[in-house]
């Protein structure tokens, strides 16, 4: 099955959600919404699943327009971000519940049921009540339920972000499986780039109802069309300096100077709006080129097994995202390191001109 938006706009009290998106989605393929909350994410699944209708554009599926068309005339799967359960059925009568209304056979429908609580490890569960359920085993639940369908269309609204760490790192992995072994055209939400990452596929970058890039997921995160995508493609968000590209250096703003690097040594004379990841910079030495310069700590947040220090360098704020946990004081002067193999460079009006080569590394 293949899914194609052509300028498809949805206006709802006065507020654009979706704004003039045209998109063609694959058969069998695996689609990430990547962007902030009110970015549209939400919106647009619920145009594709037919819950709204668009204002203006068109939805065609295998080449028939169904633009009009209701949720219950689509073979359409939906996974919200609440854990969405019966709360007076089993988890059995859950999972089997849309079989059900498709009137499919007893034998059938109990198979089917118990392969997806094989796949999802819901296998001793099947007897139990939604209350009974810790919040992972209960989306796993909506999950099973969405999957047992084999709907063509597979949509996914942030179904992980209720849970804790441990799980959503747990069902993130099994998800990516599960969807590589299925024909559906998937769409998965998320405000999370590492999220996007780990689950690979192809990535929507989306702001404000509009479609700003469209590719592998690889692909825009290592050649971010603007800083915008940038941005939001980077957790935590891409620092940005002014800068200017001088014979053969680039001159960064408070002052950090570096030769130009291969990737850049087309690029004219002139002012840029230059990018760095976090994950990019570090407080020890990275590589044999890499420039250091003094920084003084405004604040550090421990994240789990990484710390994300926020310096300033002659009133330049940056964030360096450092392994492991890291104790640092208030005003502390620490060494920042620089490849200037890892810089973006984006022209005033906030297109990218030049990336890393990361092909080398």
């Amino acid at each position: 099955m293949s899914v194609r938006l052509a300028n498809v706009t949805k206006r709802f009290s006065g507020e654009i959600h979706a704004d003039d998106i045209s998109l063609e989605l694959e058969d069998g393929s695996l689609n990430v919404l990547l962007g902030p909350t009110l970015a549209g994410k939400t919106s647009l699944m619920r145009l594709l699943a037919g819950l709204d209708r668009p204002t203006s554009g068109r939805i065609v599926v295998d080449g028939v327009d169904v633009t009009g068309a209701s949720v219950r005339e689509r073979n359409v799967a939906m996974v919200y971000q609440q854990f969405i359960n019966y709360p007076s059925f089993t988890v059995y009568d859950n999972i089997a519940s849309p079989l059900r209304r498709l009137r499919l056979a007893k034998p059938e429908i109990d198979r089917r049921v118990r392969d997806a609580a094989a796949m999802l490890k819901l296998d001793d569960l099947l007897n139990r009540l939604p209350a009974e359920l810790s919040g992972g085993q209960q989306q796993r639940t909506a999950l099973a339920r969405a999957l047992v369908k084999q709907a063509d269309l597979l949509l996914l609204d942030e179904p992980l972000v209720n849970l804790d760490y441990k799980l959503r790192e747990e069902l993130r992995g099994e998800l990516r499986q599960i969807f590589g072994e299925r024909k559906a055209v998937v769409v998965y939400a998320t405000t999370e780039p590492p999220e996007a990452l780990m689950l690979g596929g192809n990535t929507v970058v989306l702001d404000e109802g509009r479609v700003l890039q469209v590719g592998t997921t690889v692909s825009v995160f290592h050649n971010p069309a603007s800083v915008r995508v940038g941005e939001i493609f980077s957790d935590p968000p891409i620092n940005q300096i002014g800068g200017r590209v001088v014979s053969g250096e680039v001159l960064l703003g408070g002052g950090v100077r570096l030769p130009l690097a291969p990737h850049m040594a087309a690029l004219a004379d002139g002012s840029y709006r230059l990018g760095v990841r976090a994950n990019d910079l570090f407080v020890t030495r990275s590589a044999p080129d890499a420039i250091e310069f003094d920084a003084i700590v405004e604040l550090a947040e421990i994240n789990g097994s990484e710390t994300f220090i926020h310096v300033a360098h002659n009133d330049v704020s940056w964030v360096v995202q450092e392994q492991g946990v890291h104790s640092l004081k208030l005003n502390e002067r620490i060494r920042v390191f620089l490849a200037p193999r890892d810089i973006f460079a984006f022209d005033l009006d906030g297109q990218l001109v030049a990336a890393p080569d990361r092909s080398i590394r």
